[in-house]
């Protein structure tokens, strides 16, 4: 996506999104924290963006990427919006006939008719030889 002549570029990003940036040859990537930092454009380096929650809204979180020629001059920008998507596991933790999204059991199970913690059938016989 990178336009003619452009040699660097920089990332901006809403507060929910995470940015990180690898390099070729290297295994660690560097967080973006601002608008300050520009990285070269060199063939093998990877942007990487995520987000740890939820979104509020359709298309409430972006990322800006500028792109700059030689000497630090501006060319273009290209930009991303996100929308995060929450996606839980709900069961019925303490077996009382309720699924509850945040039931303080749903991370442990106990055996007995007092227990708590989803059940899990699995099956494991053979269906097709």
């Amino acid at each position: 996506a990178a336009p003619p002549g452009a040699v660097s570029f920089g990332v901006k990003h809403t507060e929910g999104v995470t940015v990180e940036v690898a390099h070729r040859g290297q295994e660690e990537v560097e967080p973006s924290h601002g608008s300050s930092a520009r990285w070269p454009l060199d063939e093998g380096t990877v942007l990487r963006f995520s987000m740890s929650q939820a979104s509020r809204e359709l298309n409430d979180n972006k990322v800006t990427v500028s792109f700059y020629a030689e000497g630090g001059q501006p060319i273009n920008q290209t930009g991303v919006f996100l929308t995060g998507i929450g996606i839980s596991l709900d069961v019925d933790a303490d077996r009382d006939g309720v699924v509850e999204k945040n039931n303080p059991n749903k991370a442990s199970w106990s055996w007995g008719p007092e227990g708590h913690g989803a059940i899990l059938l699995v099956s494991c016989d053979k269906e097709s030889p």
